[in-house]
């Protein structure tokens, strides 16, 4: 029987944007089983409707502190009584300081105050609220209380900053709620590490490197890292532990994967030595073949010599390198050819030439639209032959080759 069956979950909404996801959140949760009942901030009614927050949890939404209806038979107390865990998604800032220092001025901090059970908040602002030293001091104590946490996330926010302070998307905090569950009440889950690849550790590259001309400038491409950072999740899924070692992209860390951020080519090489040993190397990064000798100290102007002349000396070829460690050599070492003309054939050549066990071929001129797009066309290549896959999204590329890399042994490719 699942542990949301007859569960009862009491979500308290607070006044972010975020509280969007709060909705997918509470249908989430009611087609597992759990019944939900939804309390909403003031602020939470700016973002979302109570009346869609009723209509898809099947319960009234409570709102007020001083109802003549609802606080008649003390309803604050009642609520908090009747729920098996609190949930709070979005966790605001306010809200999580009202929680730390026992603040009780309306429903939803009364509420958290007056219980008993288990609470688990998402945490959601901006980035610079998030690293606030009051804010950590808050987290700290909730901790310290007992609160547990999920999230919050890093990405792109709505107020035009990148960090840590993306609310943890609805599954992800599903999957908490779960773990939560099956804790308090000692139900074994099934293992979640169960999978392909169980035990191993896939290290993973993606994105573009950026190599500085001068403080302003760089040479850089045009990879999302889209396709890595696909990878990098349908390797978690499989059961890996994962290292993504990216270079700057506008997206957010794959959940429960290790992520480390860098910006030279020179940068990913010692990242990637530095996460070894790996049983799964797979570079996927669009990594500058060359950078510039002397990178100005300050910003090269206009002027009447014209521009200024750059060397350029070429960047350590990080495939090869970790394909040619000879003490830490991962089992399978897996390359991208990102080509223009002639695919499968330069795919072969580079093979051989890094000494790789298969390169993941594809066409990334600009009609083929797989730079930034969501679709791939793929070719797998290995020293036994070509396998040509159809054009399909690059998050079923990455699951297909996931599960083609777990089925097979490295001296048989």
């Amino acid at each position: 029987m699942s542990v949301f069956s007859k569960a009862r979950l009491l979500l308290v909404i607070g006044g972010g944007v975020s509280a969007y996801k709060s909705l997918e959140l509470i249908r989430r949760l009611r087609e597992r089983g759990a019944e939900v009942q939804v309390i909403m901030t003031a602020a939470a009614k700016h973002f979302v409707s109570p009346l869609t927050a009723a209509a898809l949890s099947g319960a009234p939404v409570r709102e007020d502190l001083f109802s003549l209806v609802d606080e008649a038979g003390m309803g604050h107390i009642e609520l908090s009584r009747w729920a098996d865990l609190l949930l709070v998604a979005p966790a605001t800032a306010d809200l999580m300081a009202k929680m730390a220092q026992g603040h009780a001025n309306d429903l939803a901090s009364t509420t958290l105050l007056a219980t008993d059970k288990r609470v688990l908040a998402a945490p959601a602002m901006n980035v610079r609220m998030w690293w606030h030293p009051a804010t950590q001091r808050n987290v700290a104590t909730l901790r310290d209380h007992g609160v547990v946490f999920v999230g919050p996330d890093e990405g792109d926010m709505a107020c035009g900053e990148f960090g840590p302070g993306r609310m943890a998307e609805p599954m992800a905090i599903v999957a908490a709620v779960e773990a939560q569950l099956a804790k308090d009440n000692r139900i074994e889950l099934p293992n979640s590490a169960v999978g392909p690849l169980a035990g191993k550790h896939v290290l993973i590259t993606a994105g573009p490197t950026h190599e500085p001309i001068d403080p302003v400038r760089y040479i850089g491409n045009r990879s999302s890292g889209l396709q890595g950072y696909a990878i990098a999740q349908a390797a978690k899924a499989a059961g890996a532990t994962v290292t993504l070692v990216s270079g700057p992209v506008d997206l957010a860390a794959p959940k429960g994967v290790r992520l480390v951020r860098v910006e030279s080519a020179r940068d990913m090489l010692a990242a990637v030595r530095a996460a070894l040993p790996a049983d799964i190397f797979i570079a996927a990064a669009a990594v500058a073949d060359w950078r510039v000798e002397n990178v100005g100290t300050q910003k090269y102007k206009k002027g009447m010599d014209g521009p200024p002349t750059l060397t350029l000396v070429e960047n350590p070829d990080i495939l090869s390198e970790i394909a040619r460690e000879m003490t830490l050599r991962p089992s399978l070492v897996v390359g991208f050819a990102a080509e223009t003309e002639r695919v499968v054939e330069n795919a072969r050549a580079k093979l051989f030439r890094k000494q790789c066990d298969v390169i993941v071929a594809n066409d990334v001129s600009p009609e083929a639209g797989v730079f930034g797009g969501e679709f791939n066309t793929v070719h797998l290549v290995s020293r036994d032959g070509v396998e040509d896959w159809p054009k399909m999204s690059k998050t079923d590329v990455a699951i297909k080759l996931v599960e083609r890399l777990a089925s097979v042994d490295a001296r048989n490719l």
